[in-house]
């Protein structure tokens, strides 16, 4: 425990899939499923020399995944013996759910910055009413088109910052997300930001809408974000310059990123956080595109090294300061750096392979000949929820952690994957072994269809079987309203659990 909460970077990586992750795992662990190791670890833990922890469910694959580091170049490699098993028996707490850290700090930016809050009731009364306000959604488009509280309008955090200044400053702005986090976030960094404007979250979001018996709206069309003209671009770049020198938040300019990026014994990731459609039309080499809103809400799906460097570009700057300063609250050193012809010219060097051997390789059209003859198993690596849509008739599941559990005389097998490494680092994992012939289909269930492969449909596997699919309050999006009261409990219930430790690691 001492060195995840010490001093210096740290990167402290939970290999088990998002069910039992979600289930409880220790509070600064970071997701980083079996199934998908190598691939993802490349990208959260980008410096080679950073001291790696492995913790698994106790059932030897950190021992796996450490043989894998080593291979690609790793040099500070641990594990947690007994995996979470033997975290919980020294008495440490584990935590249910996902985005633990982030999710925490939505609930102390609540305790400590007070963003106003509206009920479903006062909502709703404030409509009868005909009270004039403003209300949006604040998640990211997908999220708010699958469904929503009725009325709102798509303008995620960040994007509702850095478009402040085309909306109405006479009325009232509320904000709703799924939950609470995004929602204590959204209306507290308009406070912190611009104080002169009047904003509210609705409390629970969507689910707490649902909760008090009211319906909300599905299936909404794609909206386009609001444009800024001059004038408003100008006031949202002196709003971010005030901010920034309020909060003691560095600007860097363009030749400054390359020289942080080249330091020594510093873990640098690069985000660009501008919109997503402004982040395809203008792409900064070596910067990942990840808006606001994902960022701060998702950390560990994106930042694998606690306490690491992240620069944010943006082009006028207040959307990067915003994330900076959420960012710099879960202990993170961040900077913001305008987006610019020189980032734009930047020369970077291309990203290293995730699987350290070559894996055979078989065609659709041979790999299901093989199948149709008897002579091959299609085992489909696909996540579960794929699988469940569209398999090939006859082909079996499984997920790589439970690669052993196949039978010792299936004989041939053909792997079917998706645009992922899942099927190669699913056959290099069997080809290790020696106890198994296999090979990856080329173009994966894509290739199959177009070859003639018989489709076929099946039921959701049981949350038991598949592993894959985050299991801690399961059904709340889906109308299961005692799912969302669990849910919004546990929200709730975060910083009650932390220990002095974990709490006095967070900034606000």
């Amino acid at each position: 425990m001492g060195r995840i909460v010490g001093e210096g970077e740290v990167a402290f990586l939970d290999l088990r899939e998002a069910g039992p992750f979600s289930e409880g795992h220790p509070f600064f662990a970071v997701p980083c499923p079996w199934s998908r190791f190598e691939e993802r670890v490349v990208a959260l833990v980008p410096r080679r020399d950073v001291p790696v922890i492995l913790i698994d469910g106790g059932d030897g694959i950190a021992e796996l995944a450490a043989r894998s580091l080593e291979c690609l170049g790793y040099s500070d490699v641990s594990f947690v013996e007994g995996g979470v098993p033997g975290w919980s028996e020294a008495g440490f707490t584990n935590f249910k759910g996902v985005h633990v850290p982030s999710k925490t700090l939505g609930e102390l930016a609540e305790e400590h910055l007070h963003p106003r809050s509206l009920g479903p009731d006062a909502l709703s009364q404030w409509r009868d009413e005909g009270r004039p306000f403003q209300f949006y959604d604040c998640r990211p488009a997908a999220e708010h088109m699958k469904m929503t509280v009725p009325g709102t309008t798509y303008l995620p955090n960040g994007e509702l910052l850095h478009r402040l200044e085309t909306l109405p400053a006479e009325t009232p702005i509320v904000v709703t997300c799924a939950g609470r986090t995004r929602g204590i976030i959204g209306a507290a960094s308009v406070g912190l930001v611009a104080p002169d404007r009047e904003i509210f979250w609705l409390e629970d979001g969507t689910q707490g809408w649902r909760l008090s018996g009211r319906e909300l709206a599905h299936d909404l069309p794609e909206e386009k974000l609001p444009a800024l003209n001059d004038g408003a671009a100008a006031a949202t770049e002196a709003r971010s310059l005030k901010f920034l020198a309020r909060e003691g938040l560095e600007m860097l300019e363009a030749p400054e990123v390359d020289a942080l990026c080249s330091e020594n014994g510093v873990t640098t990731y690069l985000f660009d956080v501008r919109a997503p459609e402004e982040a395809r039309r203008d792409p900064l080499p070596g910067f990942a595109a990840v808006p606001v809103v994902s960022l701060v809400q998702a950390t560990d799906q994106e930042i694998g090294v606690w306490r690491a460097r992240v620069i944010l570009a943006d082009d006028l700057g207040l959307r990067g300061a915003i994330a900076a300063y959420w960012l710099r609250a879960l202990g993170f050193q961040t900077f913001v750096v305008r987006t610019s012809d020189a980032l734009r010219g930047r020369s970077v060097a291309p990203k290293p392979t995730a699987v350290a051997e070559r894996v055979l390789r078989i065609s659709a059209a041979e790999a299901l000949a093989d199948f149709e003859t008897g002579n091959a198993r299609l085992v489909d690596v696909r996540p579960s929820g794929d699988f469940a849509t569209g398999h090939v008739r006859g082909s079996i599941w499984t997920i790589r952690p439970r690669l052993h559990d196949l039978p010792s005389d299936i004989g041939r097998l053909h792997l079917v994957g998706d645009e992922t490494a899942r099927a190669d680092l699913a056959a290099f994992t069997l080809r290790s072994t020696g106890a198994f012939d296999a090979a990856v289909v080329d173009g994966g269930m894509t290739a199959l269809t177009a070859a003639g492969a018989e489709i076929e449909t099946s039921s959701p596997m049981p949350l038991s079987e598949a592993l894959d699919i985050t299991s801690f309050a399961d059904g709340r999006h889906r109308g299961n309203l005692k799912a969302s009261q669990l849910y919004l409990a546990w929200e709730k219930g975060l910083v009650g659990q932390l220990s002095d430790t974990e709490r006095g690691l967070f900034r606000i």
